[in-house]
């Protein structure tokens, strides 16, 4: 045992020794500083009706005033305004120590940790009062710089599904031991502290990572990397594949906190993401594996029991799904004590990389005027809605590249000779021994080219010559079809990858012959729910194979492997000896009851038809044909997530200027707006004492010139400041 923690027991053994302090009532904790009272800005407590005249000024539900969802709304908005391009230098980001004080962000991170802990949502209004009053202490520590992590003496906030923790004056020495020693999952206090960090600093950086980089981010899936590759990456005939991975499993403290200081500057979260990193955690001794494994097992294992309030664990067809996740999307980040906050900070680290590369994207592009991909004003070309299609050009191309990441494995595709794509990969070794450590060579970084097949995401790019007969219409209308011939992407699914899963899952043994083999962790299920938990699979596999050009082959062997192993099942659980058996009585798909070989007697269908009998779902996609198609839906140009178009979209309409040019264009169109209407009937009505005005145009357009400068104040009014409303501003605070 190290020294500093023999010290620390020595400690509380002598305080536990104490009689006189170890019957001592606990001494309560003490009162926060006034500068935490009031944390918002009297204005927005005015403007919401409430008040802390009167009250109790450490009463959290005082200190609750807005909404914790409007407050970070108000946060995206603001991170992607700041990020948006223009003309005038951005302005910084916005400052996030007024938000660390907000108690109503503290309870949403509460929320989603109690979410992730016991596996049901709780409602604001259910939180109990001693438990609000945890979330302000803690609230509290943290702005006094007294929160420490992976505190498991003296929490501030207990966890809701542990019992209440015991004084650490009244443990044992061997509960002590325990307890410092023992590697466990992480306070809830602290996971609080993370989900906290991580609604402060996701819209930060969201705003300001890369387009190109994927995995760990929102709206940003493997679908839509393998989506972008087949909208933009059929010009390229070289590839490099490397793997920055060694950067994500051991980070450097230094590193890290350099990357995330470069658009945060409040020292406070800045502290607490250091301290995250650098804050030892208590891992298991290399001789405890060996102690546990001695252990004898018991002759008849007792049935687990989930306590209750534990969330269930996944079901069988989800983990036999996550078995199938590729290379790239197989680990994630999980640095210290950061928890969630790890892939976040993880692309902080490589968006620097991003950056590096969108340089290279520029300096090499060259383009050709006689080539159809790309152009002197560098706008694509060629047909936008078969994208995978590059007619052939002349022998003068044009040079580009571009470049994909997820998580911390690339793709750097090269349009033009070979040398250039081994420039770009000296200048890549160099780059990440300077700035990341780590030590990349020719061999780690492959040169390919896409005759060969590259392998990315579990999908295999190639290019194959194709002669398709093109059709447009001329002058005139008329239609003219002539043979074309050019290169065609095609993403297939990697069949001997898929083989590879299911050996490792055990579905199967086997290289050139692959044999399904019995499923027999289903044993004691029903027919009907083992049927109904592999269809679950079939459908996710259906559904991650959904852009693969050869979904129905791939989809159609998983059906084939999934269904052998269960006909291997059920003939060994009803001694039926084989196959053969099981699906004479239970058909192809394995929708007749196995069970007395009630699906062979002629009055099954009649009872089945009267709903006498509970019905068996069969297995899908058994023949090809039932296998949905390929998706070929183009990504469109400039693609970004859902959530980025709408606040992209909020924030053009909320700009002053965009305001201005559609009212200008309004009045160059000679329309006339609503208000302008409804002043036109006002003004009528004054002047004229009618109602209605005039249909004639020469009155309309005297009633418009009589408005004057009266509806332009009036329009400035209510367009300018109308769309401010559905995303509040964050408020000043203290």
């Amino acid at each position: 045992m190290p020294p500093p923690r023999r010290a620390l027991l020595s400690s509380l053994l002598r305080l536990r020794a104490c009689s006189s302090l170890a019957h001592r009532p606990p001494r309560p904790p003490p009162p926060s500083s006034r500068r935490h009272q009031f944390v918002a800005d009297p204005n927005a407590a005015a403007g919401t009706g409430r008040s802390s005249v009167g009250g109790n000024p450490l009463d959290p539900t005082q200190l609750l005033r807005d909404d914790p969802v409007s407050i970070t709304a108000s946060l995206w908005v603001s991170s992607f305004r700041a990020a948006a391009p223009g003309d005038a230098a951005p302005p910084p980001p916005p400052t996030l120590a007024p938000f660390l004080t907000r108690l109503e962000l503290w309870v949403l991170a509460y929320q989603k940790a109690y979410a992730d802990e016991t596996g049901s949502y709780l409602p604001r209004s259910s939180i109990p009062a001693s438990t609000l009053t945890s979330i302000l202490t803690l609230r509290n520590a943290v702005i006094d710089a007294r929160f420490r992590f992976g505190n498991r003496l003296t929490p501030y906030l207990h966890s809701p599904r542990a019992a209440a923790s015991p004084d650490p004056a009244t443990l044992s020495k061997r509960k002590l031991r325990a307890l410092l020693t023992t590697p466990g999952p992480a306070p809830f206090q602290d996971r609080v502290v993370q989900e906290l960090l991580l609604l402060l600093l996701e819209p930060v950086y969201e705003a300001r990572f890369s387009p190109k980089s994927f995995a760990f981010r929102p709206g940003r899936s493997p679908h839509a990397a393998l989506r972008s590759i087949r909208r933009s990456w059929a010009p390229y005939l070289w590839y490099i594949k490397g793997d920055l991975s060694p950067l994500l499993d051991s980070p450097d403290p230094a590193l890290v906190v350099g990357a995330l200081i470069r658009d945060v500057r409040d020292k406070k979260v800045v502290d607490l993401v250091r301290s995250a990193l650098l804050t030892p955690v208590v891992t298991a001794r290399p001789g405890d594996d060996d102690a546990s494994k001695k252990k004898k097992k018991r002759k008849y294992q007792k049935k687990k029991v989930l306590p209750e309030g534990e969330p269930k664990p996944d079901p069988y067809w989800l983990q036999t799904f996550f078995g199938f996740a590729p290379e790239e999307a197989l680990t994630q980040p999980d640095w210290g004590h950061c928890g969630v906050l790890s892939p976040l900070l993880a692309n902080v680290c490589l968006d620097e990389f991003d950056k590096w590369m969108d340089e290279k994207i520029e300096e090499f592009y060259k383009p050709s005027k006689s080539d159809v991909v790309g152009g002197e004003d560098g706008i694509e070309q060629g047909n936008t809605s078969w994208p995978e299609f590059v007619p052939t050009s002349g022998p003068d191309k044009t040079r580009k590249v571009d470049y994909i990441r997820f998580g911390g494995h690339f793709l750097i595709g090269v349009r033009g000779p070979r040398a250039d794509a081994a420039v770009i990969r000296k200048q890549l070794i160099e780059f990440c021994d300077q700035r990341f450590r780590i030590k990349l060579d020719n061999e780690s970084l492959p040169i390919e080219h896409i005759t060969k097949g590259i392998m990315f995401l579990d999908h295999v790019l190639c290019r194959r010559v194709v002669y398709p007969t093109l059709r447009y219409t001329a002058t005139g209308g008329k239609i003219i079809s002539e043979k074309g011939v050019g290169t065609l992407l095609s993403v297939t699914a990697s069949l001997k990858q898929c083989i590879r899963q299911f050996r490792k899952l055990e579905f199967l043994k086997g290289d050139r012959e692959p044999d399904p083999q019995p499923c027999f962790r289903m044993f004691h299920a029903t027919q009907a729910h083992t049927n109904l938990q592999m269809n679950k699979l079939l459908t996710t596999m259906a559904e991650w194979y959904r852009y693969a050009d050869n979904r129905k082959k791939v989809v159609n062997f998983c059906s084939y492997i999934i269904r052998g192993s269960l006909a291997k099942l059920y003939a060994a659980k009803y001694k039926l000896r084989s196959r053969a058996k099981v699906y004479k009585i239970a058909s192809r798909n394995l929708s007749r009851p196995l069970k007395d070989k009630k699906g062979q007697s002629p009055e099954y269908t009649n009872l089945l038809r009267m709903g006498l009998v509970d019905s068996v779902d069969g297995l899908q996609y058994t023949r090809m044909s039932m296998v949905p198609d390929p998706d070929y839906t183009p990504l469109p140009s400039g693609w970004r997530p859902d959530h980025e178009k709408f606040l992209l979209e909020y924030i053009k309409l909320t700009d002053q200027q965009t305001l201005e040019e559609q009212r200008s264009c309004i009045r160059e169109e000679g329309l006339i707006t609503p208000q302008d209407h409804i002043s036109m009937l006002v003004w009528s009505y004054k002047k004229n004492a009618v109602l209605l005005p005039s249909s004639k145009e020469s009155d309309v357009q005297e009633s418009i010139e009589d408005l004057g400068s009266d509806t332009d104040e009036l329009n400035n009014k209510e367009l300018g400041h109308g769309g401010h409303q559905g995303f509040p501003q964050p408020t000043e605070m203290s």
